[in-house]
């Protein structure tokens, strides 16, 4: 075994990765590199880091900020390009990678392209229309989100909420964002979120990601279940950088979900300022008017200084108009106070419990009318029947056996006898009454003038 090892040449890693980079950096110095660029970054240290990619296959690539801030161009995801540079080896990962010294866009990456199509192809349809766009509610008490439960989306937009206003109404609606089917999955929570009752407004959105992570949301069936909404909806997709067809759709574009719930939620603490600021101006005005007049009334007592008498007069008759435009204006700033104030209340109030009582209430009258409405188109349908049955009664052959007639069949063919002109002597009958049937046979057939029974024998059935 010793003189086994002493023949065997054994690498450390360190060696084996060092004698790989060699052969690389030996061999592939020069090289003209085309794919499609993905996971692209740029860190502070202002160095490009991304992917290459083809249909199968993907490299790393590392542009250094030397060569890059030659570029007349922005990289970024999607972008098909073709690079010129050098591989080697990154020692502490022992992956092998390309060196950029030079890049040049060569056209749109397949994902960009469908980008672009589909986007062209809804603008020309209409959904981008700004005239589409609608308003977001004031208050909303009853919002809708559609993103994932575990991400960090869902947690921002809730603590936004809960510290601007923390009596909102919250509908989750738990989706994958990414993969396979998540398009569906996100189409599926618009069309049922939409469907429930009271909802006011609905965020569709994620975190941030490469193009491939956010192509969900450039998908047509989320583009359309948008459009097709009956609520404002708001798309929240990545970061502010990042663009998707569900923005352009969107009733509003949030550039973060952070964004979109400082959106959609008003500050409580800034309504009741602007509340207080609007009773603070409504004093100011209300003062204002007040020495106004008071200044009027004061120079025209300083005008009428003659005649005394009529000067007089004039002094009561403003006394009188100063008293009265006080007292009105005290009572109207009065009722607007109490206006203020019942408003504000209402906001503490405000519970979407009792519209949920109301249409609980409405809904058993319904239910109600509809239990006596059935019950009367029942009884009228039962009538019917009685009706109808009666005539059918009336109109069966059944009821005139019970009159004592009979039904006259010639056998074997077993054909009913209308005329007795139909039989001859000899012949073999069936004869059904109301209870049974029996045969017999024809011993003599008589014409109109004669007697209009034929002559039957009676015999037992089957013989």
């Amino acid at each position: 075994m010793s003189e086994l090892n002493s023949f065997r040449s054994i690498y450390t890693v360190s060696q084996l990765t060092g004698e790989i980079k060699t052969l690389l950096e030996k061999n592939f110095e020069h090289i003209w590199v085309e794919g499609e660029i993905s996971n692209f970054r740029q860190p502070t240290s202002g160095h490009f880091y991304f992917t290459l990619k083809d249909a199968s296959s993907q490299v790393r690539a590392v542009m250094f900020r030397m060569q890059n801030r030659l570029l007349k161009f922005e990289p970024e995801d999607g972008l098909q390009v073709v690079c010129y540079g050098r591989l080697t080896v990154y020692d502490p990962r022992g992956e092998y990678q390309i060196v950029v010294d030079h890049m040049e866009p060569k056209g749109l990456g397949a994902l960009q392209l469908a980008f672009e199509k589909l986007k062209e192809k809804l603008s020309r349809e209409g959904l981008f229309d700004p005239a589409r766009k609608r308003p977001l509610p004031l208050l909303p008490q009853k919002i809708g989100i559609v993103t994932s439960p575990t991400g960090a989306a869902i947690r921002d937009i809730l603590q936004i909420i809960d510290r601007r206003f923390a009596n909102v109404h919250i509908l989750l609606y738990p989706v994958r964002v990414q993969g396979a089917g998540a398009g569906q999955e996100i189409a599926q929570a618009i069309d049922e979120l939409g469907r429930w009752p009271d909802l006011e407004v609905m965020i569709v959105g994620r975190g941030g990601g490469s193009l491939e992570d956010l192509w969900a949301f450039n998908e047509e069936v989320v583009a359309r279940a948008i459009s097709r909404s009956p609520v404002p909806v708001i798309s929240a997709v990545g970061h502010e950088i990042d663009f998707t067809i569900a923005d352009f759709v969107a009733d509003l574009r949030a550039p973060t979900p952070s964004a979109a719930a400082e959106l959609v939620v008003r500050n409580k603490a800034e309504l009741f300022q602007n509340l207080e600021n609007r009773v603070w101006r409504l004093n100011q005005v209300a003062r204002t008017i007040l020495e106004s007049w008071q200044e009027r009334l004061e120079s025209l007592v300083h005008r009428l200084t003659d005649p005394r008498k009529r000067v007089a007069d004039q002094r009561l008759r403003l006394d009188d108009f100063s008293f009265r435009l006080a007292t009105s204006m005290q009572q109207g700033l009065g009722r607007r106070c109490e206006r203020l104030r019942l408003k504000r209340e209402s906001l503490f109030l405000l519970n979407p419990g009792k519209r949920v009582a109301d249409f609980s209430r409405r809904l058993s009258q319904v239910y109600r009318g509809l239990a006596v409405s059935g019950r009367a188109a029942l009884r009228l349908h039962r009538q019917r029947v009685e009706v109808i049955a009666g005539r059918l009664q009336t109109l069966s052959p059944l009821a005139v056996l019970e009159r004592g007639y009979g039904i006259v069949r010639v056998l074997p063919s077993r054909e009913i006898i209308r005329e007795a002109s139909r039989l001859k002597p000899q012949d073999r009958v069936n004869v059904k009454v109301r209870r049974g049937e029996f045969l017999a046979q024809v011993e003599k057939v008589a014409g109109e003038e004669e007697d209009p029974q034929p002559s039957l024998t009676l015999r037992p059935k089957g013989v």
